[in-house]
């Protein structure tokens, strides 16, 4: 449910799962400079940030029921998608835990968009 009584709620969980894959990419950047490799994870930080950063915006577009909630959330998924698929690359549990969150967000957003 929305905070307010007017908000759509046919996109909470979308927004939870944003809001929560957000949070992860976020946490994993923090983990992923602490790594002694963290010369090899430059890509995998570059989509980290943006991954965050579009989960934080798709978020907001669907609790303003925005027009273009749906085009942005296709484009969010995409993020997700291929954020996922570099911290996949890296077998800590930080990376791991934080690919399976951004496939899930990529999914309600996919099912949020179609």
């Amino acid at each position: 449910m929305g905070v307010l009584s007017s908000s759509p709620t046919h996109m909470d969980q979308c927004i939870d799962e944003c809001l929560k894959c957000a949070r992860a990419c976020e946490e994993c950047t923090t983990a992923c400079l602490q790594e002694p490799d963290v010369q090899a994870r430059i890509i995998c930080i570059q989509h980290l940030n943006d991954c965050s950063d579009m989960c934080f915006q798709a978020a907001a577009y669907m609790a303003r029921n925005s027009l273009s909630a749906a085009e942005f959330c296709k484009l969010c998924a995409t993020h997700c998608e291929a954020c996922a698929t570099e911290c996949e690359k890296f077998n800590d549990p930080h990376c791991q835990e934080c690919a399976a969150i951004c496939r899930s967000c990529a999914n309600a957003c996919r099912q949020m968009a179609s």
